[in-house]
């Protein structure tokens, strides 16, 4: 979860919501633009659950916010000196954990 901003090392579980599917299944009044006819609208749309495609979307902005929070909070001209400085704040909150005589239970 996240608590405060940060992450508490348990899953982040994200809650989302979005509008209905907007097309309505009976089918609207419109014209005919070649003959300038009164004619029913087509009817197309076929999906009746836009969840899966939904939930792409979701998950991609939650991965780009997550990037950026990594980025922001260990601060680096490349992916290496990300790594690198993750690696230094992880290697030292290890070491006072071992000071401390608790087990290190996560990464």
């Amino acid at each position: 979860g996240i608590e405060g901003g940060t992450s508490n090392g348990e899953p982040i579980v994200v809650r989302a919501a979005k509008k209905p599917i907007s097309t309505l299944a009976a089918r609207g009044p419109s014209i005919n633009m070649a003959t300038k006819a009164p004619q029913p609208a087509a009817y197309e749309r076929s999906d009746v659950c836009a969840v899966p495609a939904a939930s792409v979307i979701v998950e991609n902005v939650v991965a780009f916010e997550i990037a950026t929070a990594v980025v922001e909070r260990y601060v680096g001209t490349s992916l290496s000196a990300i790594r690198a400085a993750h690696d230094a704040v992880h290697e030292l909150r290890r070491k006072h954990l071992d000071e401390w005589g608790v087990e290190d239970r996560g990464s």
